[in-house]
C-alpha cells in the first residue's frame, strides 16, 4: 500500500478542525493522515488525537518560523484562524499571510482556507458605521481580506465559506425563559431564514473537498446545513424539548442591548444575516454540501443529539 498523503490541520483542537481530523481518522478506508497544528501538544485535546493516531506538531501561525516543520512534507492543509483570540481583522490577515506564505513554501498541493462573505458591499452603503477602520462585521471581512493572501501567492486553494454554527445558540442569548416561565427565540432576524450549520459539519466537508483530489482548486464552496426562519427554529426547539416555544423577533437595537460581548460584531453579523439573506442563502445550496458530506446533519438532528445543552434554562 502506497504511504498515505499528509494532510495538516490548523486548529486541530477546535471545532472545525477537529471535526476534520475525526473525519479522517474515523475512515479506516482514507487516503491520508493527520498532522494536528496546535500550540499546546500537552493539552488533554491534542493527548486524544495521538491516542487515536493523529501526528501531533506544536506550531503557532502568530509565530511564522514555527511553520516550516508544522507543513514540511505536507500534501495538504487546512487552515482556520480564530477572530475571538485578538479580536482583530488585522491580525487575522497577517496569520492568513504566514500560512500562505510557509504553504507555498512547502509545495502543498491542496490548501482549504475557512473563510467567510464579505459583509461590507452589503452594510457599509447602508451606514452601518466601521468597526477596527472601515470593517463592518470584522470577523467576517477579516478572513474574507485572508483569501487574497492565497491567491496573490499562487497557493492551490478552495475557500470553504462556513456560517453560523448552531452551537452558538447553547450561548444563552438566543434562547431565554420569560416571566411568564414560556421559553422564546428572541433573534433581529424578523421573517428572514438564518443559515446555520453543526461545527462538526465544517470538517466533514472539508474530508469531502479533500477526496475530491485537486478537483475544487480555486473554487469557493459556500456551506450550510440548513435554512431557517426564527419561526421555524423556535417551531423545531418545541419539538424536541417537548415545550412550547415561541419566536419574538427584535430590533438590531433591542439585541444591542442585550447586553453581549463585543455587541456591535454581533448585532452587525445579524444585521448582514438579514439584509443579504437571499444571496447568502442562495450560495448555500444545501444540496451540493451534502454530496460532499453525505453526514450533514439539519437543525433537528443536530438539535436532538444536543438537547441535553439546553437543560436549566
Amino acid at each position: 500500500m502506497s504511504e498515505k498523503k499528509i494532510i495538516a490541520v490548523v486548529g486541530a483542537t477546535g471545532t472545525q478542525g477537529g471535526g476534520l481530523v475525526r473525519a479522517i481518522l474515523d475512515d479506516p478506508a482514507s487516503p491520508f493522515a493527520v498532522r494536528a497544528i496546535t500550540r499546546n501538544a500537552d493539552s488533554d485535546r491534542a493527548r486524544e488525537l495521538a491516542a487515536r493516531g493523529a501526528e501531533v506538531v506544536e506550531a503557532d501561525l502568530a509565530d511564522p518560523a514555527t511553520l516550516k516543520n508544522a507543513f514540511a512534507g505536507v500534501h495538504g492543509a487546512f487552515v482556520v484562524t480564530n477572530f475571538f483570540e485578538s479580536m482583530s481583522a488585522e491580525v487575522e490577515k497577517s496569520q492568513a499571510h504566514a500560512a500562505a506564505q510557509a504553504l507555498k513554501d512547502a509545495g502543498a498541493e491542496h490548501v482549504i482556507w475557512s473563510t467567510l462573505d464579505d459583509t461590507r458591499p452589503t452594510l457599509a452603503p447602508l451606514g452601518i458605521p466601521g468597526i477596527q477602520g472601515s470593517y463592518t462585521v470584522p470577523h467576517f471581512d477579516g478572513k474574507y481580506d485572508g483569501e487574497n493572501a492565497f491567491r496573490e501567492l499562487g497557493v492551490p486553494t478552495t475557500f470553504l465559506r462556513t456560517t453560523f454554527y448552531w452551537e452558538s445558540l447553547t450561548y444563552g442569548f438566543s434562547l431565554r425563559r420569560g416571566e411568564d416561565g414560556t421559553l422564546a427565540i428572541i433573534l433581529p432576524l424578523g421573517e428572514r431564514r438564518l443559515s446555520g450549520i453543526a461545527g462538526e459539519d465544517i470538517g466533514r466537508t472539508a474530508y469531502g473537498i479533500f477526496q475530491r483530489g485537486t478537483a475544487l482548486v480555486g473554487d469557493t464552496v459556500s456551506i450550510a446545513g440548513d435554512h431557517l426562519t426564527g419561526r421555524q427554529i423556535a417551531d423545531t426547539f418545541a419539538k424536541v424539548l417537548g415545550e412550547t416555544v415561541d419566536y419574538r423577533p427584535l430590533t438590531f437595537d433591542q439585541f444591542y442591548d442585550l447586553g453581549l460581548a463585543a455587541p456591535e460584531e454581533f448585532t452587525n453579523m445579524f444585521r448582514y444575516y438579514y439584509e443579504a439573506e437571499a444571496d447568502f442563502t442562495g450560495a448555500r445550496d444545501l444540496d451540493r454540501v451534502r454530496a460532499l458530506n453525505p453526514a450533514l446533519e439539519t437543525f433537528e438532528e443536530w438539535l436532538t443529539a444536543h438537547k441535553d445543552a439546553f437543560k436549566g434554562i
